[in-house]
């Protein structure tokens, strides 16, 4: 036997070592992944059995932090009306030459909030009140109410269809909020707040407040009140 057949002799043995070590390697990885499922899906099916759904169900914690208080403001406004508005977003969003099962998105999101309208108190001047000498005759001068803004109810607010293009819903995968409805939000307050301003929410703001201080006045002993509100005459 020469030097030549030993060194050649073994390199076929080696080769198929080397080859055969990354099949036994991922032979190992699908058995882990196949006994992963195996145990989801036998957690799935003895949930169903007494006394075994608490071992494979989920728990929930809340781990948040204690809320903080960061300021306190002193109110003068007088909360005289709220209005509760719903409205249906149909929001889309598409791509230039794309075609939308690619990309582009949908929405169709109810919104329900509410709009309060109130009279600040606090801007009343001092000409902004007379008095007559027997206290029995007071005319007071207010700002006109003003609309706040638009407070959507998570309870009664919600999506009802969302269809997204395949590179959006890959979006969503490596997105740190998938599926984030802050645009249907924000539009659902502001169609919310211009139904506001349409409605006749300050005009029953401002009538409440005036029936609120003529019967206060009235329990005062005040005969006749006359409110006004910014520049009206009448």
């Amino acid at each position: 036997m020469t030097s030549s057949d030993v060194t050649t002799e073994p390199a076929p043995h080696g080769d198929r070592q080397r080859t055969a070590r990354p099949s036994r390697g991922w032979l190992k990885v699908l058995g882990a992944v196949a006994a992963v499922l195996v145990l989801l899906f036998a957690g799935g099916r003895l949930s169903l059995l007494p006394g075994l759904g608490d071992f494979f169900g989920e728990e929930t914690r809340d781990r948040s932090g204690p809320a903080v208080l960061k300021s306190i403001q002193d109110m003068s406004s007088y909360e005289a009306a709220s209005g509760n508005f719903q409205v249906v977003v149909d929001l889309e969003k598409d791509a230039k030459f794309v075609p939308d099962a690619l990309r582009g998105t949908r929405t169709l999101f109810v919104g329900a909030g509410t709009v309060d309208a109130s009279v600040d108190l606090g801007q009343v001047t001092e000409g902004g009140v007379v008095v007559n000498e027997d206290r029995t005759v007071a005319e007071l001068r207010l700002p006109r109410a003003v609309l706040g803004k638009p407070a959507l109810d998570p309870d009664r607010s919600y999506a009802v269809s969302k269809q997204r293009g395949l590179l959006d819903r890959l979006g969503d995968l490596f997105s740190d909020n998938p599926g984030s409805e802050q645009a249907v939000n924000k539009l659902a307050a502001q169609h919310i707040s211009e139904a506001a301003k349409e409605s006749e929410l300050t005009a029953r703001a401002e009538k409440n407040t005036a029936d609120m201080l003529k019967g206060l006045l009235g329990s005062l002993g005040f005969e006749r009140v006359t409110v006004r509100y910014g520049d009206d005459q009448e």
